[in-house]
């Protein structure tokens, strides 16, 4: 299912957009700027409250919502620290958001899909499936709400402002490209949220003609690719796409990438216990980045991730000392290689956990 036009909401418009729709009904350009930096600079968070435009400006905006989310509850753990929203859409269709406040950062993991049709064996949201595409302003609209709870938290970040953001929740992000870039652009302009593009990461589960794509796009954002297994039988049976695109066609499109951009790329490993976590399987994963490195470097770095719970799901979480000594067989052959810190776990935020709470809201509805 698409989002259709007559949803559109203020976050779908860009400043072109924006300048175009006002000048329809006989605005100044400059009344569009306006409008433009209440979104994203203000965070004004109603039309109502925008009382520089003039009154009979504001009436007709007010026939447009800014938002097409609307926010049903907050889940907070890690004292206070995290935050998962859950919002439901106009179909009836809910996402989550989640916020993390770290000392001296703070960041917002975004969600480009309601659903997701992938069907990774160890993620919550793949069990939803597919439920449709989110529009361009309904992404942004997660990173407003952010940048709003963190500064009614008077947190992290200049002025209570997102400082990282990760294209990490509910989809796959090159599932829903065009609408996602459009997102991406919109954070991004210096004239509204003016998010740096490597304060932006984007993870895919592998799908090449995305990678293909985003190596030729102008903003240098962030690349990582959820792995999870070094060799492709293991690797079709946790995630069907690898059926589509095996590894050595995903191994060639990220060293096309790296050549192409210089930038480094992150692989995701979800460490399962007995399944994708004995040394063997680190020696093959290091073997395997190292052989794509050749004839040069390769630029690259493994982020390990200790699986978090999905009810109903029958794999288990890693011992430490498998997640520490699989790091360290990494380490030992020269792979770049960190442990994910963990946040969000005792509310079903943290990584592959969201959509727990969303179906538990579906059957209730």
């Amino acid at each position: 299912m698409e989002h259709t036009m007559e949803q559109r909401c203020l976050y779908d418009y860009n400043l072109a957009e924006l300048t175009e729709l006002l000048k329809g009904w006989g605005e100044p350009s400059f009344r569009a700027r306006q409008l433009y930096r209440h979104l994203y600079v203000n965070l004004t968070a109603s039309v109502e409250r925008m009382t520089d435009l003039p009154a009979t400006l504001r009436a007709r905006l007010a026939e447009l919502p800014l938002s097409t989310l609307r926010l049903e509850r907050v889940q907070i753990g890690d004292a206070g620290l995290t935050r998962k929203a859950l919002f439901r859409l106009p179909d009836g269709a809910v996402v989550e958001t989640v916020l993390m406040v770290y000392p001296d950062r703070s960041t917002v993991c975004v969600s480009t899909q309601a659903g997701c049709g992938m069907g990774c064996v160890f993620c919550a949201t793949g069990r939803l499936g597919l439920l449709r595409n989110l529009s361009s302003g309904e992404i942004v609209a997660q990173a407003i709400w952010a940048s709003q709870e963190l500064r009614a938290m008077n947190a992290a970040g200049p002025s209570g402002r997102v400082t990282n953001l990760v294209f990490m929740g509910m989809g796959e992000p090159f599932a829903n490209y065009d609408r996602w870039w459009q997102a991406v652009e919109r954070l991004h302009d210096p004239q509204g949220f003016n998010l740096g593009a490597r304060s932006m990461t984007v993870s895919t589960v592998g799908l090449v003609k995305g990678i293909e794509r985003l190596a030729n796009e102008r903003l240098p954002i962030n690349l990582a690719i959820s792995l999870h297994a070094p060799d492709d039988t293991l690797r079709s049976e946790l995630m069907p796409v690898n059926r589509r695109y095996p590894i050595a066609e995903l191994m060639a499109a990220t060293r096309q990438y790296i050549t192409k951009t210089r930038r480094r790329v992150s692989f995701e490993y979800v460490l399962l216990q007995g399944k994708n976590d004995h040394p063997h399987q680190a020696i093959a994963l290091a073997r395997l980045l190292r052989r794509e490195a050749s004839p040069g470097p390769m630029l690259v770095h493994v982020n390990l991730i200790p699986w978090n719970p999905v009810p109903g799901t029958p794999l288990g979480r890693s011992e430490w000392e498998r997640v520490t000594a699989f790091q360290q067989i990494l380490t030992d052959y020269g792979i770049p290689c960190t442990v994910r810190v963990e946040r969000g776990v005792e509310i079903a935020a943290a990584c592959g956990q969201l959509a727990g709470q969303t179906t538990l809201m579906v059957e209730m509805t």
